[in-house]
């Protein structure tokens, strides 16, 4: 594994890479909440057969945290900021790793780039309204009154305690104890700062634009028809196993694996049945 930093748009971007340079590409865009820390067991375990690189966003993790009047802290600048990121690094065709907030912004940059896109994975990220999980009412409070009161629990959301329980608060305790407390204990300092805080309430505010986009996503996927595996944790609120099944209203060929005990990030708690399943559908899909 490499640690490296680039600049963008006059911003630090720290990323990991693995690989041979000239390897199949894997893109790793991560989600929410602990940037591409998320990836650090999956990137090497590829590595000999896979060129891997994943970003810490902007506002995430060791990246920068470029000032708000400047950018956007919403889908559209983070998917924009993908593909500078991807032309940075001079890569022309990968397979696109798609998770939480990365399947929305994975998914915006693949409709503006589908000739890029050799392959999709797909763990836990929702695209199905009708399929969203009991988790979102609290959201949808805030959507239908942005009171005060109904914003509350979203900024309590956005702290180390909510980090936790983003982790560990929906699985079994026996798969609980295999969630390594380092994922908010080390990372929720790096975001406790009054600009990220905002940036990531905000872009749970901003989760009710997104529904818009679901049809497109939807649409990319039904006249692209990118070869997909699924992998999904169903023990998950916001993407129950139904959120997994609904992907295969417009890819009827994808791959899908619910793994059983697992829930939103599967890759701490069950990432030994998730690996040999992920290599070979590369293999199969992406040299």
């Amino acid at each position: 594994m490499r640690h490296l930093t680039t600049q963008i748009d006059g911003t630090d971007i720290f990323y990991r890479e693995a690989g041979p340079a000239d390897a199949p590409v894997l893109l790793l865009p991560h989600g929410y909440p602990c940037s591409s820390f998320q990836y650090r067991r999956l990137m090497p375990a590829l590595s000999d057969r896979w060129r891997t690189l994943a970003p810490d966003f902007p506002g995430f993790g060791y990246s920068g945290t470029p000032d708000p009047q400047g950018f956007g802290y919403d889908f559209d600048a983070y998917a924009d900021f993908l593909a500078k990121f991807a032309d940075r690094l001079r890569l022309k065709r990968y397979a696109l790793w798609l998770h939480d907030y990365g399947s929305q912004i994975g998914l915006r940059h693949a409709i503006a780039h589908p000739q890029r896109i050799a392959a999709l994975i797909v763990q836990n990220g929702d695209i199905y309204e009708d399929a969203l999980g009991p988790k979102y009412a609290t959201i949808k409070r805030y959507w239908a009154d942005r009171s005060p009161r109904n914003r509350a629990p979203l900024e309590e959301a956005v702290s180390e305690q909510g980090f936790r329980d983003e982790f560990v608060g929906e699985v079994s305790d026996e798969v609980a104890s295999r969630v390594a407390p380092d994922l908010w204990k080390l990372h929720w300092p790096l975001m406790d700062t009054p600009v990220r805080r905002a940036a990531m309430v905000g872009l749970m505010d901003k989760l009710e634009a997104n529904l818009d986009w679901f049809p497109r996503y939807q649409r990319y996927l039904r006249e692209h028809r990118p070869p997909a595996l699924i992998v999904w944790g169903p023990r998950d609120g916001y993407m129950p196993a139904a959120a997994a099944r609904a992907y295969l209203r417009d890819l009827p060929d994808a791959e899908l694996h619910l793994l059983d005990g697992a829930g939103h990030w599967l890759l701490e708690t069950h990432f030994d049945q998730a690996l040999p399943r992920v290599r070979e559908f590369l293999q199969r899909a992406h040299g």
